[in-house]
């Protein structure tokens, strides 16, 4: 078994509950109401700027150019790519990008967008892509999942969404980080194995936390 497929292995009902989490659900249905999907999209500009640094803090310790150069796609594709798709709502909604990126964090997104940034401060490239792998990874065979009878109907309110996640541009990112990851747990150590572990589960829950946040349009207690 590969290491990655091992990883997986340990998060499975994490990543079995993320599908039949009722956000999922009602995002794949298009029974979801708008001001929680609204409330999402808002929340996931604000994640994927730090994503992004989470990315680019990998290419800077990469071992090797290929890999150096490709990191740094990730990071300006996450910034770019998605972005767009978060601007097309926006638009949708007569808000600027710098008012989507102005909201405030709600604490889940706090919390895993800290814990991300905290192994890219300190871990090695193959600590840093295991801790971003699960976000790539889960919306890839969450988006497959919602599309396994086929795309969606032109009428269905969040078409754009599943159709960017199911698409094979986005599988291949995902890939491509499996096999990075892979390739460099063969030469790490047990301790550094260890942290990718818990890191690739910590990043696990909080992708399931994420749902849940949207889904309760969570706000700071006090």
């Amino acid at each position: 078994m590969s290491f990655t497929n091992h990883l997986r292995q340990l998060a499975r009902p994490i990543w079995d509950a993320q599908l039949i989490h009722p956000f999922v659900v009602a995002l794949g249905n298009g029974t979801l109401p708008e001001h929680k999907f609204k409330y999402y999209i808002l929340q996931d500009a604000r994640f994927l700027g730090d994503l992004a640094r989470v990315f680019s803090a990998g290419a800077v310790r990469a071992p090797d150019s290929e890999s150096a150069l490709r990191l740094t796609k990730l990071a300006e594709e996450t910034i770019v790519v998605e972005k767009s798709l978060h601007e097309a709502y926006g638009a949708k909604w007569r808000m600027s990008a710098k008012q989507m990126t102005s909201v405030k964090m709600a604490p889940t997104n706090y919390a895993y967008t800290r814990h991300m940034l905290s192994v890219a401060a300190s871990g090695s490239t193959a600590e840093i892509t295991t801790v971003a792998l699960p976000c790539a990874w889960i919306y890839c065979v969450v988006g497959q999942h919602l599309l396994k009878d086929g795309p969606p109907k032109k009428s269905h309110p969040y078409r754009e969404w599943l159709m960017l996640y199911a698409s094979p541009e986005f599988a291949e990112v995902q890939r491509w980080m499996r096999k990075k990851v892979d390739l460099w747990a063969k030469t790490a150590g047990r301790d550094e194995k260890g942290r990718m572990e818990e890191s690739f589960v910590i990043s696990s829950r909080y992708e399931w936390m994420f749902w849940e946040m949207a889904w309760n349009e969570e706000e700071w207690p006090v």
